[in-house]
């Protein structure tokens, strides 16, 4: 299943809140990937703050993106995400 992005909100702890075309919010958690190559610049929590919206997908004024696709299979339901904490 492939669902646009259509909102993206930065969240504590490196966290984002995801909205999908499909009005699903998921949370992804970020901090697993920030030690991975350019990704690292996102450690920035000011930079981190700056995610957008770009198409389909989320980017960084650095250029960097992820794919709506893995953050859809890679991220938590807003209930899974409240049951884990």
């Amino acid at each position: 299943m492939y669902l646009s992005i259509i909102n993206v909100q930065p969240l504590k702890d490196y966290k984002l809140l995801l909205e999908f075309e499909n009005d699903e919010k998921r949370i992804f958690d970020m901090k697993p990937f920030l030690n991975y190559g350019r990704y690292s610049e996102l450690k920035n929590i000011n930079l981190f703050k700056l995610v957008r919206v770009s198409f389909d997908a989320i980017e960084w004024p650095n250029e960097l993106d992820l794919d709506p696709e893995f953050l859809y299979n890679k991220s938590l339901s807003i209930e899974n995400e409240r049951r884990s904490l």
